[in-house]
């Protein structure tokens, strides 16, 4: 549990400091597509500089660390309550080590608890599975994106798109909606990770799923893939850009599940992010 421990410290501080290689790629092709001395290059750069320095040195890239949300596969027989001790003890040894902010507010009485634990958190979901390797995965979804989320009940009437209706064609008129309705809050440009159906709570909880997968990966489902791709090129379009100054780059990614859902219900749930994932494994 000891090994555990220490690897759990340093997947947190990678996510926290050093944005994954594919994400990183993204922001320089999106630099790179940018005219130049326009306020969105001006506020790419600005980003380009935080997150050269983060890397460098080992700080936390934003302010705001977010809410760490662990995914872990353990093995059958694997005791579960003792990996969920040494996970909130890692969260516990990252604060002190300034790899993430003190973020974790009791919601009656506001005071912070100064580690990052307190009342379910961190999030933790188990899941069982048939290989000898723990695996853990980690998001850290910061305040500014989580503010952003959004949900649709379709059919629904959007605004400056008309009537989205239960289809495909609806489910992207929400997506482009979502970019919209942002204006660039967030820190964009980032990521929207997708689920069209299920319910209202495991949509959202499926859609923070589709952020784990690389932004240059292609949906195996013809039919998301075109979608995804659709998105990608009309939210480009919006000019709503980096933090909202303007620009050609508003989202550098778009990935999309589907799961069934309720004959009454469609509910498109989005989640934004700026894609500081990691995974690690231990035997």
């Amino acid at each position: 549990m000891q090994f555990l421990k220490s690897s759990l410290v340093e997947l947190i501080t990678q996510t926290s400091t050093n944005l994954p290689p594919d994400v990183r790629a993204a922001m320089s092709a999106a630099g790179l597509g940018e005219a130049p001395n326009t306020q969105a290059s001006q506020a790419l750069n600005i980003i380009f500089s935080n997150i050269d320095m983060a890397k460098d040195d080992e700080g936390p890239i934003c302010q705001d660390t977010g809410m760490p949300t662990f995914v872990v596969h353990t093995p059958v027989g694997v005791n579960q309550i003792a990996i969920r001790r040494v996970i909130r003890e890692a969260v516990a040894e990252a604060t002190r080590l300034g790899k993430l902010r003190p973020n974790s507010v009791d919601s009656l009485t506001g005071k912070n608890s100064g580690d990052n634990l307190g009342e379910e958190t961190p999030v933790i979901h188990f899941e069982q599975w048939e290989e000898d390797d723990i695996e853990v995965k980690l998001v850290l979804k910061g305040g500014g994106c989580e503010n952003k989320n959004i949900q649709y009940s379709l059919p629904c009437t959007l605004e400056n798109l008309g009537r989205a209706d239960r289809n495909l064609d609806g489910v992207r008129k929400c997506l482009l909606h979502a970019v919209w309705q942002a204006q660039g809050q967030g820190c964009a440009p980032g990521a929207l990770g997708v689920c069209i159906g299920s319910d209202r709570a495991h949509g959202y909880a499926l859609a923070k799923g589709e952020l784990f997968r690389t932004l240059g990966d292609v949906n195996p489902n013809p039919e998301l893939a075109a979608l995804e791709a659709d998105v990608m090129r009309e939210a480009n379009e919006l000019g709503v850009g980096p933090m909202g100054f303007g620009g050609r780059v508003s989202l550098i990614g778009c990935k999309v599940m589907a799961a069934n859902r309720l004959p009454a219900s469609f509910f498109v749930s989005t989640r934004a992010s700026v894609s500081s994932r990691a995974i690690t494994r231990d035997t």
